[in-house]
C-alpha cells in the first residue's frame, strides 16, 4: 500500500534531520539513512548505520506527525518491543515535527533517542551524545495551544480545576459549564492526548492540574474587552465598604462585577498592595460601579481600571471569600496576576502556593 504524500514528506524531513545530526560527529564514517520500504507491521519508518571508531551503529526510528504525549507513549512502547525482538543492537529514535518537554521526558523514560525539526535531540551511542533543547515552538503548537484556553473551552476548565479529581461526564460537564457537547468532547480529547486527563468509569477527570496550569499560563491571553481608567477619591475602609455595597444594590442580575487582578489576590492570598483596583465587568456592572465608587473619568492618575468583558462565561467562576466580596476564582486570578509583569508574577506565585496546591 502506498503511503499518503504528507507522510512520505515527513519522513523525508525526518531522514534529513537524522542525517545532518550524525554528519556533526565528525568521526562518522560510511553514514547511510533510507526509508524503510518493506515496513508493514514494523513501527520503524527509517533505518541509518554509521561506522564509528571502527564499530558498525544501526539506528531504527519511528516518524510521527504529531506528538501529543499519549501518541508518544504508545508508539515508544511499539518501538521498544521492537527493539527488544532484534537479535542484534539496534538504537532506536522517536523524530516528529516537535516534541513538548513532556514528550521528551517521556522518550528519557523509555530510554528512546529523539529528534524534531525545530532542534531538539538527545543522540546517544558509543562514545558520542549530543542534548539539545530550543525554546521555539512552532506556530501551529502555539495556535493550538491558544484555541484550548479559548472562553468556552477556559469556561469549562476552570470548574474542572475546582475540583481535579472529579469525573465528569461530558453531558454533565456540559450542562454544568453551559458549554456545547461537541466542543466538551473535543475538550476532553485534547486533554486525554496531552495527558492532563485520564478516564475512569465515572468519567474524565484532571490527572496532571498543575501541567494543565502551567501550560494556560503560557499560552494566556487576557480576557478581550473595554478597558477604562477612572479616579475615586475612596480609599481603605470606605472603599471596601462600598464594594460591598456593590452586592447588596438592587437585584439585577445583569449587572455583573468582580474584583479582579492585584485586588482579587487581596481577599485570596495577600502579597503586597498596589495603587489601583482592578474589576471585570459588563456594562450593567460598569454603571453600577461607577455610581457606587463615585468614579470620575481619570486621563491620568486612574486609581480604578474596570474591563468590560465581551464574553461573561468568567463571572460563572466567581468566589467570595468574605460575605459580600465577589472576586474572581484563585485560577483566573492566578492567571491575570501571572502576566502582570514583575510583581505581578510574584503574587501569582504566591497565590498558587497558597490555593492551588494538588496532590500528586
Amino acid at each position: 500500500m502506498m503511503k499518503p504524500a504528507s507522510t512520505m514528506k515527513i519522513e523525508q524531513q525526518a531522514a534529513g534531520a537524522l542525517r545532518r545530526l550524525l554528519q556533526e560527529v565528525p568521526a562518522i564514517e560510511n553514514l547511510e539513512v533510507q526509508l524503510n520500504e518493506e515496513k508493514s507491521d514494523c513501527p520503524v519508518d527509517l533505518i541509518a548505520h554509521v561506522d564509528l571508531f571502527g564499530r558498525r551503529h544501526t539506528f531504527v526510528a519511528e516518524v510521527k506527525p504529531s506528538a501529543q504525549p499519549r501518541q508518544v507513549r504508545s508508539a515508544l512502547l511499539l518501538l521498544r518491543d521492537y527493539v527488544q525482538r532484534q537479535a542484534d543492537h539496534v538504537i532506536p529514535i522517536f523524530i516528529a515535527p516537535y516534541l513538548s518537554a513532556e514528550a521528551q521526558a517521556l522518550c528519557r523514560e523509555y530510554q528512546v533517542e529523539f529528534i524534531d525539526f525545530q532542534g531538539n535531540a538527545r543522540l546517544e551511542f558509543g562514545s558520542f551524545f549530543i542534548s539539545r533543547q530550543v525554546a521555539s515552538k512552532p506556530i501551529t503548537e502555539r495556535r493550538a495551544l491558544r484555541s484550548l484556553f479559548k472562553p468556552k473551552s477556559a469556561q469549562a476548565l476552570r470548574l474542572m480545576l475546582r475540583e481535579p479529581r472529579r469525573a465528569w461526564k461530558v453531558a454533565e460537564l456540559s450542562q454544568a459549564s453551559e458549554v456545547s457537547l461537541g466542543h466538551i468532547s473535543n475538550l476532553r480529547s485534547s486533554l486525554l492526548e496531552r495527558e492532563w486527563a485520564r478516564l475512569s468509569s465515572d468519567g474524565v477527570f484532571l490527572s496532571d492540574p498543575d501541567a494543565l496550569l502551567d501550560a494556560w499560563r503560557q499560552a494566556y491571553e487576557p480576557p478581550a474587552g473595554k478597558r477604562h481608567g477612572y479616579y475615586t477619591t475612596l480609599h481603605g475602609a470606605a472603599f471596601e465598604h462600598a464594594v460591598r455595597e456593590l452586592r447588596r444594590g438592587p437585584a439585577d442580575e445583569a449587572a455583573l462585577t468582580a474584583l479582579a487582578s492585584f485586588s482579587a489576590a487581596q481577599w485570596q492570598a495577600p502579597y503586597g498592595r498596589v495603587g489601583a483596583q482592578y474589576f471585570y465587568a459588563d456594562q450593567a456592572g460598569l454603571d453600577r460601579l461607577q455610581s457606587t465608587l463615585k468614579l470620575s473619568p481619570a486621563i491620568k492618575g486612574e486609581n480604578v481600571v474596570i474591563t468590560v468583558l465581551e464574553d461573561l462565561g468568567l463571572f460563572r467562576d466567581t468566589i467570595e471569600p468574605v460575605p459580600d466580596v465577589i472576586c474572581t476564582s484563585p485560577v483566573q486570578t492566578y492567571l491575570d496576576l501571572s502576566h502582570a509583569g514583575e510583581r505581578g508574577r510574584e503574587a501569582a506565585d504566591h497565590l498558587r502556593r497558597e490555593l492551588l496546591q494538588w496532590p500528586k
